[in-house]
């Protein structure tokens, strides 16, 4: 939920349609498996199955918990008002992540536009909400992704993917014999359905989700009635830190593989912190490398609501850090 900059170079990469821009291939003993760890599904013919099975999603959508049943294909919407063509607001080096995403070349940020989730307070809600951006094709999605390489990103960091996930998947496919070959990341609000996850195993090098709440009366209120939200994004936490497990980086420091948990604290302990901090300690574990965000102010309708109506007070944030040294969460970023 870190506010974005305006710097984009989403509409000179719509240039890039079938433009050939090669980058070698890493050369591998034939035992030693791909990495990003998509190249070696690629290789084994995973990907096409793993694509034809999540455009399915679309003529029923079910790829997020809200359920909305409508035919996408068809260019019906459901809550997060997208269709099937993907939606991008912007595209651009972010360097206003966590240290292990950014480095010195920044993280590659693709903002996609809507959001099944729905944050009354969202910061980027013109973006979320509103569905400021442009559509594009799968193939040029593909040559974005590209062009964030090029320009020496980290990693591909995917804000917002959960209701454009086959597009996704299919344009990192189309990008791979374009020479796409860093880590994607995949950042999300934690509104996740299990069998959606697991389709993005072995996709997915780094996970980067925000867990928002732990009481369904929270979520309710405050998501247009998302009230199994908790139950899902535990779940959802679970599957991510099966999949990718610890955060571990590289000897430059740059995030090569794992989990990065993030929580927004929101005034009056309306997030269900310390809640939060003991389910990640016994579930997943005190390694887990932990982002708690200090930084929420009132946005969008938060106005509304006089418990939202203000910043995180220092007492607040205080709190929190104390919670997590009683549970052992140590793996702080800073």
């Amino acid at each position: 939920m870190r506010r974005i900059s305006r710097r984009n170079f989403l509409n000179d990469s719509l240039l890039l349609a079938g433009s050939a821009l090669l980058f070698p291939s890493r050369i591998r003993s034939s035992a030693e498996k791909l990495y990003p760890s998509y190249l070696q599904l690629e290789k084994e013919g995973i990907l096409s199955q793993r694509i034809e099975k999540l455009y399915s999603f679309y003529e029923s959508c079910s790829l997020c918990p809200r359920d909305c049943r409508v035919n996408r294909s068809k260019g019906q919407t459901g809550k997060c008002r997208a269709t099937s063509r993907v939606k991008v607001s912007s595209a651009f080096p972010h360097f206003g992540e966590e240290a292990p995403l950014v480095g010195k070349k920044g993280s590659g940020t693709i903002f996609f536009s809507n959001c099944g989730l729905r944050c009354l307070y969202c910061q980027n809600y013109t973006i979320s909400i509103e569905g400021e951006g442009v559509e594009i094709s799968d193939q040029q999605l593909a040559e974005i992704m590209v062009k964030i390489q090029k320009l020496g990103c980290h990693n591909i960091n995917l804000v917002t993917p959960t209701h454009y996930v086959p597009n996704i998947v299919h344009a990192i496919q189309k990008a791979i014999p374009l020479g796409l070959s860093i880590p994607m990341v995949y950042n999300t609000g934690g509104y996740e359905k299990l069998e959606i996850l697991e389709l993005l195993d072995g996709i997915i090098d780094i996970y980067l989700p925000d867990c928002k709440y732990m009481d369904s009366a929270m979520a309710s209120k405050y998501s247009e009635e998302a009230y199994n939200y908790p139950h899902y994004a535990q779940i959802a936490l679970k599957e991510i830190y099966r999949q990718v497990g610890d955060l571990r980086v590289n000897e430059k420091g740059i995030a090569v593989r794992g989990l990065i948990l993030r929580h927004l604290i929101l005034p009056n302990r309306i997030a269900g912190t310390e809640e939060f901090l003991k389910f990640v300690a016994e579930e997943l574990g005190t390694t887990t490398y932990l982002n708690l965000m200090g930084q929420y102010r009132p946005e969008y309708k938060a106005f509304q609501y006089p418990e939202l109506a203000r910043r995180l007070k220092r007492s607040e944030y205080t709190e929190v850090l104390n919670w997590a040294k009683k549970y052992g969460l140590n793996r702080l970023d800073k």
